[in-house]
Formats: C-alpha cells, sequence, structure tokens
C-alpha cells in the first residue's frame, strides 16, 4: 500500500472516528440530525441574532450618572463593548452547547440592557461599575433559584399575563428608544414631536427608513437575518452618504440636527484589529448599596430578575417545541443544566461589563433549519468568538443605521399582548398601566411597579385577597416605598 493511500485512509478513519465522537456526544443521529445540519443551523442562529453585536454597544454607549463611560474614556467605547458582547455571548452560547446539549445561543438581552443603560446608570451617583454588579448580583441569585427549586415559587408569584405585559412594555421602550435616537421622534414643546419640525429631515432620517422599510420587507419575505441584513444595507448606504454628502454629527449643543445621532459611517484604519476588552472585570458588586440604598437594590435586582427569568423560561420552551424536543410535560431535556448556564451567562455578562446575557428566541430560526442538539450552539459561539476581531466595523455604524432593529424587536415583543385577557379588569388595567408608563415614563421599574401595586389594589377592592401571592403582598410593598422614597427621605431628614 502506497504511502499517498494509507495517508488518505487515514484521515478518512480520522475523520469518521471525530464524527462518531461528535455524534455520539451530541446524541446526533439520535435526534434525527446530521453533523452539516447541525453546522448549518448553527450558521443560522449566528446570523440571526448576531445584530446584537451592533445594537448592544450602541444601547449602553451612553454616560453614567456620574459622567463616566463603559469601558472607560472621554466617550462611547463602541468597540470595546462589541469585543466584550462577542466575548460573552461566544463562551456561554458553547457552554450551552456542551454542558446542556441544547441548540440555544445566548447573548446580551435586550431589555435588559435597556433597563441598566436607561433606568439603572441613570440613577443618582451610579456608575457602570455598579449597574453591572447589580447584574452579578441578580445571575447569582437566579442560579440559586435554580439550584433550590425555588424557581417554581418565584414563576407562579406573578401572574402569568403580567408577566407578558412586562414583555409587552419592554418592546414599546425599546422601540421608543429607537425612534428617539435615530431622531425620528425628539423633544420638544410640550412633549416630543415628529422629526425636525413635523417633517422628517437630513439624510441620516432617509438611512433609518430605509433600513427599517427593508428589514420588514424582508421579514415578509422570510428572510433569515432580516435584522443583520437591514443593518449592513443601511449601513452602507449611510457610508455613501457620508462620503458624497459630508453630513457630520448631530451637535449636542443643538446645531447640525440633521446630522448622525452617535457615530459618523466611515472608517479610520483597519477593520479588523486586537479586540479592546477594557469592559471585562468592571463591576462593582457591593458599590449600589451605598449609592441608592438597599430598598431600590433590592428593588432594581428583582426587575432584572423578572425580566431575565421568565424570558428564558418562556425561550427555552419555545425552542424546543419547534424542534420537537418538549417530553410528555412539554419541558425539554436537561431542563435543570439549560437554566443553569443561562444563570451562569446573567452573571457572566455583568462581569464582562456588558449587561446580562441571556437566552435568545432568534435560536428558533436555527432549531427551524434543522438544529437538534448542542452543536449548534457550538458553531454559534465559536462565530462569536471570531467577530471579537471586528469590532471597529461596529463602531462605524450610526444610531439612524442601527436602531431601526429596536423598532422591530418592539414589534415582535409586542405581539405577546394577545396573551393578555382585556376583558378582566384585574389584569388589563395592571397590565395597560406596565406597558404605557414603560416608554411614558422612560422606566422600565415604574411600569412593573405600578402594574404590580395596582393588581393587588383591584384584588382588595374583588374581595379577592386570597388570589394574592405572598410574595406579590411583598413586592408591591416594596415598589410603595420606592415611589415615595423622596417624601420619606423629607420626613426622616435623610
Amino acid at each position: 500500500m502506497s504511502n499517498t493511500k494509507q495517508a488518505r485512509e487515514s484521515r478518512a478513519t480520522t475523520k469518521a472516528g471525530l464524527a462518531g465522537v461528535l455524534d455520539s456526544f451530541f446524541r446526533i443521529s439520535e435526534r434525527g440530525s446530521t453533523i452539516p445540519q447541525e453546522i448549518r443551523g448553527g450558521l443560522v442562529t449566528f446570523f440571526a441574532m448576531s445584530y446584537i453585536l451592533i445594537l448592544n454597544p450602541i444601547i449602553l454607549s451612553g454616560p453614567d450618572a456620574s459622567g463616566g463611560f463603559l469601558g472607560g474614556g472621554e466617550s462611547a467605547n463602541i468597540p470595546a463593548i462589541a469585543a466584550g458582547t462577542a466575548l460573552i455571548a461566544g463562551i456561554m452560547t458553547i457552554l450551552m452547547g456542551v454542558v446542556a446539549n441544547f441548540p440555544l445561543a445566548l447573548a446580551a438581552g435586550l431589555g435588559i440592557n435597556a433597563m441598566v443603560a436607561y433606568g439603572i446608570t441613570t440613577m443618582p451617583n451610579m456608575t457602570w461599575a455598579d449597574a453591572m454588579g447589580l447584574v452579578v448580583l441578580e445571575g447569582v441569585i437566579i442560579l440559586v433559584l435554580v439550584l433550590t427549586g425555588f424557581r417554581e415559587a418565584v414563576f407562579k408569584a406573578v401572574p402569568a399575563q403580567l408577566k407578558v405585559a412586562i414583555s409587552v412594555g419592554i418592546g414599546l421602550f425599546i422601540a421608543f428608544i429607537g425612534l428617539v435616537d435615530a431622531g425620528i421622534v425628539r423633544q420638544s414643546i410640550p412633549v416630543v414631536q415628529f422629526g425636525i419640525g413635523g417633517s422628517l429631515r437630513g439624510w441620516p432620517a432617509v438611512v433609518f427608513v430605509v433600513g427599517l422599510f427593508l428589514i420588514i420587507v424582508l421579514m415578509v419575505r422570510k428572510v433569515r437575518g432580516a435584522m443583520l441584513i437591514g443593518i449592513a444595507v443601511a449601513t452602507a448606504l449611510a457610508i455613501a452618504v457620508e462620503r458624497i454628502y459630508h453630513v457630520g454629527p448631530k451637535g449636542v449643543d443643538g446645531t447640525n440636527p440633521g446630522g448622525w445621532g452617535l457615530a459618523v459611517p466611515s472608517l479610520n484604519g483597519s477593520p479588523v484589529q486586537v479586540p479592546d476588552l477594557s469592559t471585562l472585570g468592571q463591576f462593582s458588586l457591593l458599590g449600589s448599596f451605598e449609592k441608592i440604598g438597599v430598598v431600590a437594590v433590592v428593588l432594581t435586582v428583582f426587575t432584572l430578575m423578572l425580566a431575565d427569568f421568565f424570558d428564558t423560561m418562556g425561550t427555552m420552551v419555545a425552542i424546543g417545541a419547534e424542534g420537537n424536543l418538549l417530553d410528555k410535560d412539554g419541558n425539554p431535556p436537561r431542563t435543570r443544566q439549560i437554566l443553569v448556564v443561562d444563570s451562569l451567562a446573567a452573571a457572566a455578562g455583568g462581569m464582562g461589563g456588558v449587561s446580562s446575557n441571556t437566552s435568545y428566541i432568534e435560536s428558533a430560526s436555527g432549531v427551524g433549519d434543522g438544529a437538534r442538539t448542542g452543536l449548534a450552539s457550538v458553531v454559534t459561539g465559536v462565530l462569536f468568538l471570531l467577530s471579537m476581531f471586528i469590532a471597529p466595523v461596529v463602531e462605524m455604524v450610526p444610531y439612524e443605521a442601527a436602531t431601526p432593529a429596536l423598532v422591530i424587536v418592539g414589534y415582535l415583543m409586542m405581539t405577546q399582548v394577545v396573551e393578555i385577557d382585556w376583558k378582566k379588569l384585574e389584569i388589563a388595567i395592571p397590565a395597560f398601566l406596565t406597558i404605557i408608563l414603560m416608554p411614558f415614563t422612560y422606566s422600565i421599574t415604574v411600569g412593573i411597579g405600578a402594574g404590580f401595586v395596582t393588581y393587588v389594589v383591584i384584588r382588595i377592592a374583588q374581595g379577592a385577597v386570597k388570589k394574592i401571592h405572598p410574595l406579590m403582598w411583598l413586592i408591591s410593598f416594596i415598589f410603595l416605598i420606592y415611589f415615595t422614597l423622596g417624601p420619606i427621605r423629607d420626613l426622616l431628614n435623610v
């Protein structure tokens, strides 16, 4: 036998051996899948959710209450946030694949990152490090709840339709943020206005509109990765517009109102560079207690936990149903492992300085394309790690090119509103207040608190006190304290 033939046979044996190991470890054949099918599913999932590499840095780009920026520096450190986002998403998604063997990918949670950026960091004296410390605490608490089995009690404490209202409210809040950041909705007298003087003006507005309708058309045509394609095309258009017309940035003092909102879409230097990981470790575990007090910390951590924990429960069941992976009781395989990894991801996101990481419903796109095992998650995770090296490309994406995706995400979250029974006042009114007060007060916490308190009041008025879960009593009482902290401090001269 020639050396060439021996080499070919050796490679074939090795390949077959590797395929056998992967098939056995991930139970690929057992679940009716193949290795190529898993790889393809992992690719599809990555492209369906990779928009987070652009949106997360934009959402986390603002200053905290002390004027500091995430990742350090005198302005938004977009490349560092993008690299950190990719790193944590990559590691935790691979961990989900290896430990839980489930086709579920994780990354920084939309809604949770908005809560951190527009709610927590704006509290008096709070810094990004303090906010990320609360995210770590939230992740640790969820992990304890999972390991002790207490998650069922927490899950039952909040009425199911109020959980839906929280998700819908966050969706409206995200959409509103997208419209404001893009300059489509602007502060005015008495409150807000459409565009500039009631009209859309300037090339950045054109870029936003093109990006928005392109995503809509692609979604209607059922094109996978519609949001990423929309962002990419809108960014290319923005680059061309800037090169031709030299639009320039929008001035913080109100000058050039038709300019770009965040970044001027032009690339300086190489599109590839060594990742800037300066967000890693930027968290203070207990710093927030001194800044905002124990009550506010408890409420904030609980709010983060609600947004994170319940979404994960629904997501893993939805993905399992899509892949026909649920048991007779409607539970996915290795439920405990899935929840443990997701809880670790929440804490890891805080430690990485990029907000809580959570399971993504976009994983359904990969499952719809054939993914059935954790190998698909490993593929998605590896792609996230590779994307760390193109952070400079993310820096050149302006608000106007990225925020159409926020509006679409808001729509997707809004679709759950049909699950609320609007004829039952004890649910409908608290749900309504939860939904509208998030965007109207620019606070997710206020929306949740108003909904909880109203629910308890209505139940008392109905004489249905026994239907109020004990934890709802406690939570509502804490929210009452939260809403009246100002007068309480005045009374106590604090």
